[in-house]
């Protein structure tokens, strides 16, 4: 059985999307670390302090790794459940929107910016603990890279039915503002803060045609050993979404656009930001889809 379900994950991680390999990464690294805590909890604590994110430049200079490591350790089921929850929703949305190869450059670097963000925090505010583990900047980078994309993007949540995204980051935005004036995690709030802007950074200068996410995708690449090519990149569909606007509208291709898919995708994102996501027809849906791959 064990053989059989290893297979499975095995096979998930290497067909499925960076969503589905970022989330698998997540929960074994959970697994793995809840299994050492309760088979071996004086041990737990030393090896949780050499992969958490220190506050301390001084410590954090001994332990550099612990900028990536951070932030794919959970203290508990249920921050790694939520962390999982809200990472699959969002990043399946950016991911359907502005393409597959986006989704881990913004965690890394919505992760790294929340580093950031509590390292400033610890050295100026007394209530911030002197360590940081978790996702939740990284996720909430792209749950606000989803909502500043398309903010009236719909999602059913239940017993509420559908709600736009717009509102979800904003409940969240509310909570993580008021916490940082409480005294407990505190320094995680302004980590997620940080986490949150950057989802906004980048999507305003995306579609101001600077993607500041390609240089980690390049590095991704490099171990790959595979060449992404340069005019693929300049023509990614967010980018004519954005510079071509609802001008385009009309009932012909016009010429001044890049490609009759392009003009598509733009046509789709401008009705989604008017409608919702749910408007869309089977067929819109699958374009988007092929957009996003060749992306």
């Amino acid at each position: 059985m064990i053989r059989s379900i290893a297979e499975d994950v095995q096979r998930a991680f290497q067909t499925g999307n960076m969503v589905i390999r970022i989330l698998i990464l997540n929960i074994a690294v959970y697994m793995v670390t809840a299994l050492f805590e309760a088979f071996f909890p004086s041990w737990s604590q030393s090896v949780m302090s050499w992969i958490a994110l220190p506050g301390s430049p001084a410590t954090l200079l001994t332990r550099p790794w612990t900028l990536i490591t951070h932030m794919f350790i959970h203290a508990g089921f249920w921050h790694m459940a939520w962390n999982m929850l809200m990472f699959y929703w969002f990043g399946t949305i950016v991911g359907d929107l502005l393409g597959d190869r986006r989704i881990l450059p913004v965690y890394i670097l919505g992760g790294l910016t929340g580093a950031l963000a509590y390292i400033l925090s610890y050295q100026l505010l007394p209530s911030v603990g002197s360590m940081a583990l978790g996702a939740s900047a990284a996720v909430l980078a792209l749950v606000f890279t989803a909502v500043a994309t398309a903010p009236d993007y719909n999602m059913r949540l239940i017993l509420l039915g559908n709600v736009k995204i717009k509102y979800i980051g904003l409940f969240i935005l509310f909570f993580d503002l008021i916490g940082v004036r409480g005294n407990i995690n505190s320094g995680g709030h302004i980590a997620h803060l940080g986490g949150a802007m950057f989802g906004f950074l980048f999507v305003y200068l995306l579609r101001n045609g600077t993607d500041i996410t390609d240089f980690v995708y390049r590095i991704q690449q490099f171990f790959k050993r595979e060449r992404k090519p340069s005019r693929q990149r300049k023509s990614s569909p967010l980018r004519v979404e954005y510079k071509a606007g609802p001008k385009h509208r009309g009932a012909h291709f016009p010429q001044n656009a890049a490609t009759p898919l392009q003009y598509e995708v733009d046509r789709i994102l401008d009705k989604i930001k008017v409608s919702g996501y749910e408007s869309l027809t089977d067929e819109e849906k699958e374009t988007l889809y092929k957009a996003s791959k060749e992306s």
